[in-house]
């Protein structure tokens, strides 16, 4: 499994922040959170408004993984990253690749729609609901206490909030609040058996 990862317009030194804070951010409940396997990580280096250019994310992904057309791959993308990422994902799966899942964080006015599972995290609950509007898939996050844009980015093992279920309503899937690293890697664990040779579905 790749992790595709497309920052947005801030120093890079956040995104270097948000994979540590992410996958190595000790846990109380680390059994239940912990990834089977460390995943690959290819981060998009875009920079001023490649960031918005689904082309140059797809390009820089031809490159990379060329020779692996059908293995599966997972965006992150974050902020203005989310408005390239989204269109490199389309991209990707209408040239046959194998998206598993997309995760937009504060993608906020960035419309998602795909064949593909979808699911965003946001800084707070407006910026939740509010990009329901525009495509979301079932099972997202929002931070209670809401906290600032960018601290999403560069501290997701620091920011607790909700997991909710937006396909029928918002309904509170767990009694207790999560970090958002938690989440994220709890929808890495629901999509990680898909590469082992056994489909589901």
């Amino acid at each position: 499994m790749t992790i595709i990862i497309c920052p947005g317009i801030h120093e890079p030194k956040l995104t270097e922040s948000f994979i540590s804070g992410w996958l190595y951010a000790d846990s109380e409940k680390k059994p239940d959170t912990s990834l089977p396997l460390e995943p690959d990580i290819l981060v998009i280096p875009a920079e001023g408004i490649f960031t918005l250019s689904g082309f140059h994310i797809w390009q820089f992904m031809q490159d990379c993984l060329h020779n692996r057309l059908k293995s599966p791959v997972i965006f992150i993308s974050f902020s203005a990253g989310v408005v390239g990422a989204i269109a490199a994902a389309t991209q990707w799966q209408m040239m046959g690749g194998n998206v598993q899942a997309f995760i937009a964080i504060d993608g906020w006015g960035v419309p998602l729609w795909g064949d593909f599972p979808i699911h965003r995290l946001s800084h707070d609950y407006f910026t939740h609901w509010s990009s329901l509007l525009l495509g979301s898939g079932q099972d997202n996050f929002y931070a209670e206490p809401s906290v600032d844009h960018l601290t999403m980015w560069r501290s997701p093992q620091t920011v607790r909030g909700w997991w909710v279920n937006s396909s029928g309503g918002e309904i509170n899937t767990r009694k207790n609040p999560l970090t958002a690293a938690e989440f994220l890697h709890l929808l890495l664990e629901r999509y990680e058996p898909k590469q082992s040779g056994k489909q589901s579905q």
